[in-house]
């Protein structure tokens, strides 16, 4: 799989050089190429904002040195050989919110690419531009606002490359993860058994597999019901045994056509 950032700060992507996505780009498991958006400007003082058309407060990104980049990134894209579009991430708080479902979604495409905006953003044009030659994503990690896509990009490249077969060692840990199963993860724990004066759930201890997939399956419902409602919300419970349904009811949820409903009188 191959990844391609545009940023004016190609020095933020550094991270990307260590952990496990380093090792798996030393490994050949994954390729990630950071540009310089300044390489593709045509003036000496390297500019690539301007002041925005209607006024109003700071700076827009030009647009030619956009169209720059992202044409020679789209002419070497791998994906063009099998008939297909790179896909343009542009984060953004206007764009649809970043999911671990989406990270796997994106983890299948070949060539990925990531316009990091900065000041008020990028001139809308070069995102209708860029159309004809990728699939255009505006992205948001949530309802808040960075300074630019930098650390946004760090984020989904870490997300979704970890879900690249070989990057994690132990493929079973991205199962039993949070989210992975629309609900928060369960809380772990280590040795030693006893840590000043608190200890282990005894279930833990026991080495009895199906009381401690049920205890594991409990404690994500509860976390997620005190922490993400919403992620409750969104469950398909159709399948749920009888003891996840009776603890969604003690956490005020009654189920009903395959989805927990907080029940009225809670």
């Amino acid at each position: 799989m191959r990844f391609d950032v545009v940023s004016i700060f190609p020095e933020y992507l550094a991270p990307l050089e260590l952990s496990l996505i380093g090792k798996a780009r030393t490994e050949g498991l994954l390729e990630l190429n950071v540009h310089d958006l300044r390489a593709y400007t045509a003036d000496r003082h390297r500019t690539v904002d301007d002041t925005p058309y209607g006024g109003g407060a700071g700076m827009v990104m030009k647009p030619e040195p956009w169209a720059q980049s992202l044409g020679d990134i789209a002419e070497k894209s791998p994906a063009t050989a099998d008939g297909r579009k790179p896909v343009l991430i542009v984060p953004s708080p206007a764009g649809e919110v970043f999911t671990q479902a989406l990270a796997y979604e994106l983890a299948e495409e070949e060539h990925l690419v990531f316009a990091c905006g900065r000041y008020e953003g990028i001139d809308e044009r070069v995102l209708e531009w860029a159309g004809d030659q990728y699939t255009v994503r505006p992205i948001s990690l949530g309802d808040y606002v960075l300074n630019g896509g930098e650390v946004a990009v760090l984020a989904m490249v870490e997300a979704i490359g970890r879900l690249i077969p070989g990057v994690v060692g132990n493929p079973e840990s991205l199962v039993e993860e949070s989210h992975s199963d629309g609900l928060l993860e369960y809380p772990v724990y280590t040795k030693p058994s006893v840590w000043r004066d608190r200890e282990v759930p005894e279930v833990l201890l026991s080495g009895n597999h199906g009381k401690i997939a049920k205890f594991r399956k409990e404690h994500q419902l509860r976390r997620t019901a005190a922490r993400r409602p919403d992620l409750i919300d969104a469950l398909d419970v159709s399948t749920f045994s009888k003891a996840e349904k009776n603890t969604l009811w003690e956490l005020g949820y009654v189920v009903v056509d395959g989805k927990a409903m907080r029940r009225e009188n809670d």
